[in-house]
């Protein structure tokens, strides 16, 4: 974990990146079991239109200033993945 409030300067610095991409949290902290495996104290996940979009994002000038302070402010797990699509199943 850390953050001695640095993560309030991401969230304030990745606000206009997410938003320009459409993102849209999903997950955003809460109340959570872990009855298998283990997991962080805080999950977050956000929503794109597509897995390109979020990369898109993920790689933005914008988005690379606000990932350098939330690696000075926090241990963390960042993932992009593609969404469940039901089209593509047998």
């Amino acid at each position: 974990m850390r953050y001695p409030d640095g993560d309030k300067a991401y969230v304030a610095a990745d606000a206009a990146p997410l938003e320009a991409a459409g993102a849209r949290f999903l997950v955003r902290g809460g109340r959570f079991e872990c009855p298998e495996g283990t997991a962080r104290s805080r999950t977050v996940v956000v929503g794109f239109d597509s897995y390109a979009g979020a990369l898109e994002c993920y790689r933005s000038p914008g988005y690379q200033a606000a990932r350098a302070l939330r690696e000075a402010a926090a241990d963390s797990d960042f993932i992009i993945i593609e969404g469940y699509r039901p089209e593509t199943l047998p």
